[in-house]
């Protein structure tokens, strides 16, 4: 490979990982839109565990919409925290990649009032679609969790989640 391949394929795996970044902002900011365009527009594999399983990636956009957007007494219901890491990219063909992220997750439920500490693995594909890298696959696997009660005295406050509320 030279050194000309070699850039291009840094720019490629940077871009998938601009991607997954954005998709977890997305979740993060309880952006709907941001997170249905991470996936191809058609026939997405996604399994997400106890969420669910899919062929396409609007059904599971349809549940994150209620679950991300619930609001009880005017504060969401859940306030979510992504953190990935540890990419591990290889572009098989020019339109092609998989991927492999550890996620480290942390999860405020308003309502009940417990927090949830989780990590786990992500076995992606991607897809260049229009131009641009989709995940057309992002299988996640909970490697284990801890849910635990808040403090009584907790003082739960929110921000803004993508300059609305």
């Amino acid at each position: 490979m030279d050194l000309a391949q070699r850039i291009d394929a840094l720019e490629q795996i940077e871009e998938i990982k601009k991607l997954k970044y954005r998709y977890w902002r997305a979740c993060d900011a309880k952006d709907p839109v941001g997170f249905r365009n991470s996936f191809i527009s058609q026939g997405a594999s996604i399994n997400y565990g106890g969420l669910g399983a899919f062929d396409d990636a609007g059904p599971m956009a349809d549940i994150f919409t209620a679950v991300a957007l619930r609001q009880v007494e005017g504060s969401y219901a859940v306030l979510d925290m992504h953190h990935g890491q540890h990419a591990d990219i290889e572009l098989t063909s020019e339109t092609t990649a998989l991927g492999r992220w550890t996620l480290k997750f942390r999860q405020i439920d308003t309502v009940r009032r417990t927090e949830k500490l989780m990590t786990g693995e992500y076995d992606d594909a991607y897809v260049i679609e229009d131009g641009i890298w989709k995940m057309s696959q992002c299988h996640f696997t909970e490697t284990w969790s801890i849910t635990t009660p808040l403090h009584p005295e907790a003082v739960i406050a929110e921000g803004t989640f993508g300059g609305k509320r």
